[in-house]
């Protein structure tokens, strides 16, 4: 399974993001973990997780929070707009996947 943690702001916006990770998997038939919240909340996770996805918004913090995941070999990314606007759950699914491969 993977454990997917999805950042931004405030937590809101990416929880329908995280949502539409979630049914696209389903619908796929992958097993996937996806919660949001907000960056401050990465440290008390960190240790539960396999994947981090930053909001586009949060993108300046992306070397921040790379290396609060680097201790526990945590792929990160920051999710395009073009993704993250649409809320398109099949393009961020197939961005965990194109990380996996790296």
């Amino acid at each position: 399974m993977k454990r997917i943690f999805l950042v931004c702001g405030s937590g809101a916006s990416s929880g329908f993001m995280a949502a539409a990770i979630r049914k696209a998997a389903k619908k796929k038939g992958e097993e996937v973990s996806v919660k949001a919240a907000s960056d401050s909340q990465l440290g008390s996770v960190v240790n539960q997780i396999d994947y981090l996805l930053i909001g586009p918004h949060l993108a300046y913090k992306e070397d921040e929070l790379r290396e609060q995941c680097a201790a526990e070999n945590i792929r990160v990314t920051v999710i395009p707009q073009m993704i993250y606007g649409s809320l398109n759950g099949e393009k961020a699914l197939e961005l965990v996947h194109k990380m996996d491969e790296e």
